[in-house]
């Protein structure tokens, strides 16, 4: 499918930065927007319905399951995570720049669908950093850090089929690469040329 918007899809391991990240870039980039993804976990903190997530009931969840109404969904620490399909395309279809923070698995089937998808991974500068990110956020019992950090394992096994890497070591220098790859990717060829169709026709290199 081709839009004239960007896709890109960010995935980490809990505690490596990546909703900051993500955050920190929507300040400063206006044409950057959130997707807002459905989960059945219950909020955390001042999290609120559809703003950070989309709270469902498990049977709230089953039924845009069976309706096919998510991208990809899938189970994350004990809970599950879906991706609206009608609420991406309607928004690249305009031409907007659509951010998605999912797990590794949603986005490599993410890929499967948006072939112009790009997919950026963050990654720790180190096990006790992440270790100690995790601890710092005093959310989960020490029991489930644990867990935190044996999927974290897992989900770093899978970089090598994302198209970018960040290393959140200072987050000042991960936040300017994360800007960079969103520019440069607005520059592609194959980018500008959906973005630019009118700019193309008339230079006759449509």
């Amino acid at each position: 499918m081709d839009y004239p918007g960007n896709l890109f899809v960010v995935a980490a391991p809990s505690g490596a930065g990546k909703s900051s990240l993500v955050k920190a870039l929507m300040e400063i980039d206006a044409r950057v927007t959130p997707s807002v993804s459905h989960t059945t976990r219950p909020p955390r903190g001042q999290e609120k319905h559809g703003r950070e997530y989309f709270f469902l009931s498990d049977g709230e969840f089953d039924r845009m399951v069976e309706h096919q109404a998510f991208l990809e969904w899938a189970h994350v620490h004990g809970h599950r995570y879906g991706t609206s399909r009608q609420a991406i395309e309607e928004r690249i279809q305009a031409g907007g720049d659509v951010m998605l923070e999912i797990d590794y698995q949603g986005a490599i089937n993410i890929k499967r669908l948006f072939g112009n998808a790009v997919l950026i991974f963050i990654l720790p500068p180190s096990w006790d950093e992440l270790r100690a990110r995790l601890q710092r956020r005093g959310e989960d019992s020490a029991e489930v850090i644990e867990l935190r950090l044996q999927n974290a394992a897992q989900e770093m096994a899978q970089v090598q089929h994302f198209d970018f890497v960040i290393i959140n070591e200072l987050f000042e220098r991960a936040l300017f690469d994360l800007k960079s790859i969103v520019h440069a990717q607005r520059l592609k060829f194959a980018a500008q040329r959906r973005a630019r169709a009118e700019t193309f026709k008339a230079l006759n290199l449509s």
